[in-house]
């Protein structure tokens, strides 16, 4: 795939660890070892009780779509060959939710919908990989 995609960058604070651990294809993610709180996305306190003591655990990469929308017009250079494309919310089975991409559809219209199941795939870049998702078969 073409490197002019927008990527994160490996030396942000919070979220660095995280990019950092998908060079090895693991989507990590913070447990408040206090209050058991999931923390996403990246951060140095809990969102539940402000504790520092995070632990990071691996997803097993499964889930469903919480919510999407089909994007059919895009002005970025690289994300205007995509359309049409999927943006979703997909909660994770360890209780995550992120936004990224559904990938592996015909025609996202009529491919995808609300609860359906999903599996995580990696977008390969030289200095990290980009977690995105696709249907279970």
């Amino acid at each position: 795939m073409a490197n002019n995609r927008p990527l994160p960058s490996l030396d942000e604070a919070d979220s660095g660890d995280f990019w950092r651990g998908t060079q090895s294809k693991q989507f990590n993610f913070q447990r408040c070892s206090n209050c058991q709180t999931v923390i996403w996305y990246p951060r140095s306190h809990c969102t539940g009780c402000l504790s520092d003591k995070l632990e990071w655990e691996t997803s097993k990469g499964e889930g469903a779509i919480y919510s999407y929308s089909v994007v059919r017009q895009s002005y970025h250079p690289f994300f205007r060959n995509l359309v049409p494309y999927a943006v979703a919310y997909v909660d994770l089975d360890e209780g995550v939710r992120l936004l990224t991409n559904v990938i592996g559809v015909d025609d996202p219209t009529v491919d995808l919908s609300v609860g359906q199941r999903v599996t995580l795939v990696w977008e390969e870049h030289e200095e990290l990989n980009l977690p995105l998702f696709k249907p279970l078969d």
